[in-house]
């Protein structure tokens, strides 16, 4: 049968795709196994129900239809619930572990000609969605944490959760919030037009390998279009969030009022993700170096005003940078102070006086008294990035 939907938690399943052919007797085990109580199927891309068997009337089937929509209804006006920082990280970890899946998934079949699954993605930009209204800081400071061989798609997801804080921040309503977290999972998909060996080259691009790279967002346009992504911020972003509001960007050289604030919004949330992760040709900047920088490049590359909401949501100290307190205490940074972003909440574990761990103490700094007296290199400590984000 050709299933058309699993019903239920996307997170619930181990199938990144939620419409596909169910042909193979293990994917019939797998979903009765996994929890999930019903399914949509469409007899018109599958063989049909067998003869004797109970066919549902068409008022039952209508029943149902407007018991789904009730509840997803519902579901779509519940108010949200803000969780602590500790809470949502687990979470986090798995829907960045499902979204590095399925974003692989699709990246690879757009790599062989297919169809991008629209449905799929939006599905994967509704779980990023929900973790961004429960705890902004969980997810952005896990999907920071990628490495060189997984940049690529983990970019994504991570421009996909930024864009979404930044569309909240700056009050979207929640249609287009889907539409720019859309827009930031699959705002790279030209990449997989270029050839790997330029993609992940070790050294400096040639100028005609640095062209190459700089067609990804017209190939990746074209490849939407192929694949009847019929919105228009998602398209909008993936062709320009290269251009600059100076006008050298590209392709297009756009400039001004041209921009969108679409647009605009890709294009921050795009940099400061990719100068603070690790390439194959270079370390990532810690955050708060890399916001600092980008403040001096905002005049004629960045939209100011976005830039300046952008810095709201990630802060001056973004999550999981690793900062020394003035009582002498290592901590990591966990979430903003939206009264001050010079004092954000910072899980501390470690004694400089001491040079020992002490007990894990989530600390509120517009609370404590307590001050940043600066940035400290997790690598210089012997820290392991990856742990003390998961504390």
């Amino acid at each position: 049968m050709f299933v058309e939907e699993l019903c239920g938690s996307w997170m619930d399943h181990p199938f990144w795709r939620s419409a596909f052919l169910l042909d193979d007797p293990a994917d019939l085990k797998s979903i009765r196994e996994c929890g999930i109580q019903e399914v949509w199927i469409d007899t018109a891309r599958g063989l049909d129900v067998a003869d004797g068997a109970v066919v549902a009337t068409e008022s039952a089937v209508q029943q149902s239809v407007a018991a789904t929509l009730s509840s997803a209804a519902a579901a779509a006006t519940a108010p949200e619930v803000r969780v602590a920082f500790e809470e949502e990280l687990a979470r986090a970890r798995k829907i960045q572990a499902r979204a590095k899946q399925a974003v692989t998934a699709m990246f690879q079949e757009a790599r062989l000609g297919k169809a991008i699954p629209a449905g799929e993605a939006a599905q994967l930009v509704d779980e990023i969605s929900g973790s961004v209204a429960r705890h902004p800081g969980a997810l952005l400071s896990i999907v920071r944490l990628k490495t060189k061989d997984d940049y690529t798609y983990l970019h994504s997801v991570a421009v996909c959760a930024l864009m979404i804080a930044l569309g909240r921040q700056m009050g979207l309503d929640v249609g287009l919030l889907r539409s720019v977290g859309g827009a930031g999972l699959l705002h790279d998909v030209g990449k997989m037009a270029i050839p790997d060996a330029v993609l992940n080259k070790p050294g400096r691009l040639t100028d005609g390998e640095f062209d190459l790279i700089k067609t990804h967002p017209g190939r990746g346009h074209e490849i939407l279009l192929a694949s009847e992504v019929g919105d228009q911020t998602v398209l909008d972003v993936c062709r320009h969030h290269h251009e600059r509001v100076d006008g050298s960007g590209y392709p297009d050289k756009l400039s001004g009022e041209a921009l969108t604030l679409f647009a605009r919004m890709g294009a921050v949330c795009d940099v400061y993700d990719a100068i603070t992760s690790d390439r194959p040709y270079k370390k990532g900047w810690e955050p708060a170096d890399a916001i600092r920088k980008m403040a001096e490049w905002q005049h004629g590359q960045f939209d100011e005003r976005v830039f300046q909401t952008f810095v709201k949501v990630v802060g001056i100290y973004p999550a999981g940078t690793l900062v020394r307190l003035s009582s002498g205490r290592l901590g990591v940074v966990t979430g903003q102070n939206a009264r001050n972003l010079l004092q954000p909440v910072v899980k501390v574990f470690f004694s400089t006086r001491r040079r020992e761990p002490i007990p894990l103490e989530s600390v509120d700094l517009s609370e404590s008294g307590e001050t940043i007296e600066g940035m400290e290199n997790a690598t210089a400590w012997g820290f392991d990035l990856k742990k003390i984000a998961e504390l």
